[in-house]
């Protein structure tokens, strides 16, 4: 008969509870940390696409001030001292004499003292919320008068347009050189 001694018999007792109480806390940690990463990604998810509502808003008023240039807005529009905000959606436009000057901090309080708002289609919801389909702000640009292209064949314009997404901290700057010719027709890439 094999008899195992009481001694050692007593001392195994404990050993199967604290290692699969000590495999539990590994595990509960392990998944703790997995939601939590989890809830970090979405939110760089979320932050990525608000960036990226900004970047399109920003774009598209960049295009349509370039589509205004070329399609005469110049040659309506001499360059002033800016000093008002216009609606493109009213068929306002204006060249400022002086290049735009704007700063981070001022973008969020008051982005340009003169420049031109342009809703797409007038389909942007404007929200001080913000949400999945709201903006904060409408799109704006400011186009500049640099002067005489290099060549003196045209002038050279600088569009700077502006996006916001869903909250203040989503916000896109754009900006292009345009040179204006006369004479010379824009068809659209044909």
């Amino acid at each position: 008969m094999n008899a195992q001694p009481k001694g050692r018999c007593q001392a195994e007792r404990g050993i199967a509870l604290i290692s699969a109480l000590l495999l539990l806390l590994v595990v509960t940690i392990f998944a703790l940390g997995m939601f939590r990463s989890f809830g970090v990604m979405e939110k760089i998810a979320g932050n990525v696409r608000e960036k990226q509502r900004a970047l399109q808003a920003a774009v598209s008023a960049q295009q349509y001030a370039e589509w205004w240039m070329a399609q005469g807005g110049n040659a309506a529009s001499a360059p002033v001292a800016c000093n008002a905000v216009l609606s493109a959606n009213l068929g306002q436009g204006q060249i400022c004499s002086t290049a735009s000057k704007l700063t981070s901090a001022a973008a969020i309080v008051d982005p340009w003292p003169a420049a031109v708002t342009y809703n797409p289609g007038n389909n942007l919801t404007l929200s001080a919320a913000g949400g999945t389909n709201t903006y904060i702000r409408v799109p704006q640009f400011y186009i500049a008068d640099l002067g005489v292209s290099a060549d003196a064949t045209g002038e050279v314009y600088q569009v700077d347009a502006m996006g916001f997404g869903g909250t203040t901290s989503a916000m896109v700057v754009v900006e292009s050189t345009l040179i204006v010719k006369p004479n010379v027709i824009d068809r659209g890439g044909l």
